[in-house]
C-alpha cells in the first residue's frame, strides 16, 4: 500500500530535477499526478502540461484539468524555479523581476488557484519549494535569496489562513542539490571553483540528491505529517547546522 493511494497531486516544474523526482516518488506511492512544466512532455509515466507559472491564466487552466480527469486535488508541490542574483548594485531590474517572478509570484499563482479545490474539499496539503537560501543569505544571493525568503513566509501565512480549513501548507528548504539547474550554476566559469566550498560546507560533505529531496515532499503531503504546518523543513545535510572549523579532526572525528 502506498503512502499517497487514493491521492491527486500536481507537480510544477516536473520535466526535470526535484520536480521529476517527486513525480516518480508520487507515483511509487500510489498518487495520480498531473505535471506542469515550461515545455510539454511526460515524466515517469505522467503527462506534464506546458504551464508558465507567471501565467494565471494558464495555470487555472492547469487546475481545472486536474479536478476534470480525477475529480478532486488533494497535493501541490512547488518546484517551478530559475536561478539568478549577483550584488545588488549590478543585477538588471528585468532579471531582478524574471526572478521574483517564476520562484515567487508563480508560487503564489498556484496556491491561489489549487486553493479553490481545496476550499471546497476541505482538506489538502501544499508543498513550497523555498532553499537554504531562504533562511541564510549567501554571497550575491540577491533576487534569489529574496525570493525563497518570500515563499517561507507566503507559506506560514497560508498555514495560518487555511489551517481550520484542514488545509496543511509547507515548504521544504534543500541545501545545494545536484540538480541539471545546479549544474548549470556551479559548472559556470566564475562559480566552479567554489564548488568544493560548497560542499563542504554541508556537514554530511556531499551535495543531496533529488530523490532526498522527494522523500521529505512525500513525507508532508502524506498523512504521516497530518500535524505538521506552516513550517519550513530543511533538508540540507547540515549545511544550515553551524560553522565547522577543523576541530573535529584534533579530537579524531
Amino acid at each position: 500500500m502506498g503512502r499517497l493511494d487514493g491521492k491527486v497531486a500536481l507537480v510544477t516544474g516536473a520535466a526535470s530535477g526535484l520536480g521529476l523526482a517527486t513525480v516518480e516518488r508520487f507515483t511509487q506511492e500510489g498518487a495520480k499526478v498531473l505535471g506542469i512544466d515550461v515545455a510539454a512532455g511526460s515524466a515517469a509515466g505522467t503527462d506534464v502540461l506546458a504551464v508558465d507559472v507567471r501565467d494565471e491564466a494558464a495555470v487555472s487552466a492547469a487546475v481545472d484539468e486536474v479536478v476534470a480527469r480525477h475529480g478532486r486535488l488533494d497535493v501541490v508541490c512547488n518546484f517551478a524555479g530559475v536561478a539568478g542574483g549577483g550584488p545588488v548594485h549590478l543585477v538588471d531590474a528585468d532579471d531582478w523581476d524574471r526572478v521574483l517572478a517564476v520562484n515567487l509570484k508563480g508560487t503564489f499563482l498556484v496556491c491561489k488557484h489549487a486553493l479553490r479545490p481545496m476550499l471546497e474539499q476541505r482538506s489538502g496539503s501544499i508543498v513550497n519549494v523555498a532553499s537554504v537560501e531562504g533562511l541564510q543569505g549567501t554571497e550575491g544571493g540577491s533576487s534569489y535569496n529574496a525570493s525563497k525568503a518570500g515563499v517561507v513566509m507566503l507559506t506560514k501565512n497560508m498555514a495560518i489562513d487555511y489551517g481550520r480549513a484542514g488545509i496543511r501548507v509547507n515548504a521544504i528548504c534543500p541545501g545545494f542539490i545536484d540538480t541539471p539547474m545546479f549544474r548549470a550554476v556551479m559548472g559556470s566559469d566564475h562559480m566552479s571553483k567554489f564548488r568544493d566550498e560548497y560542499r563542504d560546507d554541508h556537514m554530511l560533505g556531499r551535495f543531496g540528491r533529488p530523490d532526498e529531496i522527494a522523500a521529505a515532499a512525500l513525507f508532508l503531503a502524506s498523512d504521516d505529517a497530518s500535524f505538521v504546518t506552516g513550517h519550513a523543513l530543511a533538508v540540507d545535510g547540515g549545511y544550515l547546522a553551524g560553522t565547522r572549523t577543523g576541530l573535529s579532526d584534533l579530537m579524531g572525528i
